[in-house]
């Protein structure tokens, strides 16, 4: 390897949006991220929305979805004969 090309590899923290951190290498000595492992939906089992400008809410609206199952449109009127 060439001399005075490469950046230095130092030991850097990375923080979690949920308070978590941990040590690892990088070209950073700092790095903070949105999701780990400690809160990822896929490794904790639990569903977590990500929302940005109320897209999950017009989508659960426009779709009648609320609670995980969607709804029908309508529900069948009682004919009243």
């Amino acid at each position: 390897m060439k001399e005075g090309i490469h950046p230095d590899y130092v030991e850097c923290v990375v923080t979690c949006g949920c308070g978590s951190s941990f040590t690892t290498r990088s070209t950073r000595p700092k790095l903070s991220v949105e999701i780990c492992g400690s809160c990822h939906p896929f490794y904790t089992g639990k569903q977590k929305f990500v929302d940005t400008a109320g897209r999950v809410e017009r989508f659960q609206r426009k779709y009648g979805w609320s609670g995980g199952r969607a709804q029908s449109a309508q529900a069948p009127a009682a004919s009243g004969s």
